[in-house]
Order: structure tokens, then sequence, then C-alpha cells
């Protein structure tokens, strides 16, 4: 695998007359694949300033939508384009058939080299431990972290949810976070069902102001509601 700080500081002053070697053509399909997931504006602070200096910006993705929208089919695509090593985050717990009929469905959607980690409650940790400068974090979905911590309880919800919060802005490389959009249909009757909802929405205007990008899925199409590179 390249070295990503050689192949930016090629590409990104390849107009520069300095002896550094002009980018070969497959270093400049890993630099457009980065640049994909890292845009332009995020390199700015970097440009020009040597090889040494061209360390990976941080990039997180927040892709919210309703069932069977396509964000997790989204997040996947978004995942193998950037170029990087991908770990999947599943936070999913096999209770009963149809969950365990669910989680080989998406087994099965996945690549086979990706790497897999399961982890129902302590996401901030799984972050923290498995993020890189040079690696994609997939974590599918916050839907049912958020419903694991609720059977745990409200001091773990609130730990939790705290440690993701501050976690997000330290953490190197590419993440996306893929979750449910529950907000957008009748008041539950259920008083569980309820604070679920809220539960949900407080999490995503939350993470929302952590993203850099923040994607909204519908019938399969991306619907972009901030972009830091627009």
């Amino acid at each position: 695998r390249p070295n990503v700080r050689v192949v930016m500081a090629s590409y990104l002053n390849r107009s520069d007359p300095s002896p550094r070697p002009s980018p070969t053509r497959g270093e400049g399909v890993i630099a457009k694949q980065l640049l994909s997931v890292f845009p332009l504006p995020l390199w700015e602070g970097v440009r020009g300033r040597g090889v040494n200096a061209y360390l990976l910006p941080t990039m997180k993705e927040l892709i919210l939508g309703g069932a069977r929208s396509g964000k997790s089919a989204l997040a996947q695509q978004r995942a193998g384009q950037s170029g990087l090593a991908v770990t999947y985050i599943a936070t999913a717990q096999v209770l009963d058939k149809e969950m365990a009929d669910r989680i080989a469905l998406h087994r099965q959607a996945r690549p086979a080299g990706w790497r897999l980690v399961e982890e129902p409650l302590a996401l901030a940790q799984t972050l923290q431990a498995n993020a890189a400068a040079d690696r994609c974090l997939l974590v599918d979905c916050l839907t049912l972290w958020l419903s694991n911590l609720l059977a745990a309880g409200g001091e773990r919800l609130r730990y939790e949810k705290q440690a993701l919060l501050e976690t997000l802005p330290i953490l190197p490389g590419y993440l996306i976070l893929v979750s449910n959009e529950v907000g957008q249909g009748i008041v539950p009757v259920n008083p569980l069902a309820r604070r679920f909802r809220d539960e949900a929405g407080w999490l995503h205007q939350a993470l929302a102001r952590c993203c850099e990008r923040v994607t909204l899925t519908v019938a399969g199409l991306p619907l972009t509601l901030k972009d830091i590179s627009t």
C-alpha cells in the first residue's frame, strides 16, 4: 500500500517545480479517491509544506434515512470508494431469528476483505481503539446502539452518548455513522417508543454539529444536508 503522504504531496503540488517526483497514474487515482473522502478545503493547511505535513485530514459523515431508504448501501458505497482500509462496526445483537436473518443479509452485502468489529454498547471506546489516519470506520447502526443503551438503563445511555460526542472530534481518518430517521411519523403511543424517538432526534442534532457531512437518504437517493466542501 503506497504512502498516502507521498501520494498527496506529489499530487497536490504537481505544478510545483520542486524536485519532488510527479505522481504516477496509479497514485493519481489514489489521490482522487482520497479527495472524494477528504475534500480539497481540508488539505489547504498542509499544501506546500512538504511530505511529512501530509497527514490525512479527518472526515466524519452522518447518513440518515428511513427503513429501506438505502442508507446502508450508500454508506458501504462511500466506504468502498474511499480507497482506505475499512472496519465495519456492527451494533446489532442476535436476540431472535428475524434479527439473525437481517444480520446475515448485511454480512452478504459487505465485501469479504472488510474487518468486522461487533460492539452493542461501548461505541466510543471501540472507535478510539480502531480509528487510524488511513482507515475508514463504518458504524451501522446508531439506531440499534441507542436501543441497546435504552435497555441498559439511563445512566449507561448518558455516559456512552457523552463519550461518543467527546470522542468524535479527536478521531483520525474517515468515520461514517448510519442511523434511522424516526421523527417524521406519528407520535408513538408507547412511552418507551416516544423516548426512543426523542433520544434519537437529540442524538442526530448533536452528531450533525460534529460531522463535516450529513446526508439524508430517500428512495435510494442521497440528499446532502451539510457538506464542508460546498
